[in-house]
């Protein structure tokens, strides 16, 4: 089984690097791609615990950028993660997300929600600062419900607390991505609500895949997407975009796999 697409805890996933993997081998996934958001501070440790359960990592990444005014996120995958730019990027990314988590929380405690800097480092740990950080912390303030009602209520684009985060075009991330050794792909393009003339672009821009199968898309989506893969030579992708249970409760290793032949097609194509 192939899984293209998962998240630790170096960004806004539950599991740190060897539970991440030991979960994903119980489930029998054989190819995992670790793609934590614009950072790849736990492939190392991934790398060495996927050797120790004789299962092959796909050094990923998923970066978040910018594409007719609207975010989309951009999967990288076989990427070398110590290529200069992309290091560079993430650490800025680092700096950027911290200052943007500071702003959003002003933002709440200004509405009167009891929420602090500290609360949210406290949960995130060595992580990079991310939306379902703040979220959970909202949740376990009993503020909201669940983790979805945050995003609703405040930190969905345009809610209350939601503060515009720093903005790299679809054309960079990719070329970002190809700098590194790696291909790109378009995540989830069904909740990304991409259109077929935005993936035409992305095509153009050198974009080499599009993640058909996803926990988000119904048959019809994935219908209409693996139509778009094969107008633009794209090649299709799967992946469950694991977070754990605390975070995506309805996503799960095992529930999704690629078709190994679209795999090795995906391979040949980095740079």
């Amino acid at each position: 089984m192939i899984d293209l697409h998962s998240h630790t805890t170096a960004s806004d996933g539950q599991y740190p690097p060897h539970e991440q993997v030991a979960l994903a081998a119980r489930a029998g996934v054989t190819v995992l791609a670790v793609t934590d958001h614009d950072t790849v501070a736990a492939l190392p440790a991934c790398e060495a615990a996927a050797r120790a359960k004789n299962m092959r990592l796909v050094p990923g990444i998923e970066i978040s950028c910018i594409h007719h005014r609207r975010e989309v996120h951009i999967l990288g995958h076989f990427i070398d993660p110590v290529a200069p730019k992309l290091a560079a990027y993430a650490v800025q990314l680092v700096d950027e997300r911290g200052k943007r988590m500071e702003l959003m929380v002003k933002k709440l405690v200004a509405q009167g929600v009891p929420v602090t800097m500290e609360q949210v480092r406290e949960l995130a740990g060595e992580a990079t600062l991310t939306r379902p950080h703040l979220a959970r912390v909202l949740v376990e303030l009993r503020v909201c419900s669940s983790m979805k009602e945050a995003f609703d209520r405040f930190l969905g684009d345009g809610k209350s607390a939601w503060v515009q985060r720093f903005e790299l075009p679809v054309d960079a991330a990719i070329t970002l991505i190809h700098g590194a050794g790696g291909t790109a792909t378009i995540a989830h393009p069904g909740s990304s609500r991409v259109n077929r003339l935005e993936v035409e672009t992305m095509a153009k821009a050198g974009l080499d895949g599009i993640e058909v199968i996803h926990k988000d898309h119904p048959p019809s989506q994935r219908e209409l997407f693996a139509k778009w893969a094969k107008e633009f030579s794209l090649i299709c992708t799967a992946g469950s975009d694991f977070h754990g249970e605390k975070v995506a409760p309805d996503r799960h290793f095992g529930s999704v796999g690629m078709d190994p032949g679209q795999f090795k097609q995906l391979e040949a194509r980095r740079t």
